[in-house]
């Protein structure tokens, strides 16, 4: 959106600078949807079923009140889909170490053409005790984890493998 472009508050569109909802035909049923896009993305993040209108036909309309919670309940959304994806690619786990409790850390970096993996060992302090280069499909469990402690911290010869 750019200063010079009204926003759409329409019955079946209506939007602000972040979201855009847009009440569709639902493709499964005789219903409707509401899908929620945000600013810039073509695929919404988030879709929902529509209340119908009074007439059993047609959907009820987009108002002020309805966008907010609407807003509210998309922005949750992607929060969460943001911390689960987050979650999966920085992992860790602490083990018993010979000197003592040791923290491994298994960060992703997805990337569609050549995606990698880091596997990190640290001491109680924080200190790095090993860092290697890993496949991003390494088997992360607390298995492997105490495994790859006891045979010291060596490279990985394969995906979690010891």
């Amino acid at each position: 959106m750019t200063d010079d472009t009204a926003l759409i508050q329409e019955p079946r569109i209506w939007q602000d600078e972040v979201w855009t909802a847009r009440v569709v035909k639902n493709e499964d049923d005789d219903g409707w949807a509401v899908a929620m896009f945000k600013t810039g993305q073509v695929e919404p993040a988030l879709v929902g079923p529509w209340t119908m209108g009074r007439d059993k036909k047609n959907p009820k309309p987009l108002d002020g009140n309805a966008f907010i919670t609407l807003v509210k309940t998309a922005s949750e959304f992607v929060r969460r889909s943001e911390q689960q994806l987050h979650a999966s690619l920085h992992q860790s786990l602490s083990v018993q170490g010979p000197g003592g409790r040791v923290t491994v850390h298994l960060d992703i970096e997805p990337d569609e053409e050549n995606p990698s993996a880091t596997l990190r060992a640290q001491d109680e302090a924080g200190d790095t005790l090993a860092e290697w280069k890993v496949d991003p499909t390494f088997k992360f469990n607390r298995h492997t984890v105490q495994a790859w402690v006891d045979a010291g911290l060596q490279q990985p010869a394969r995906a979690g493998q010891f």
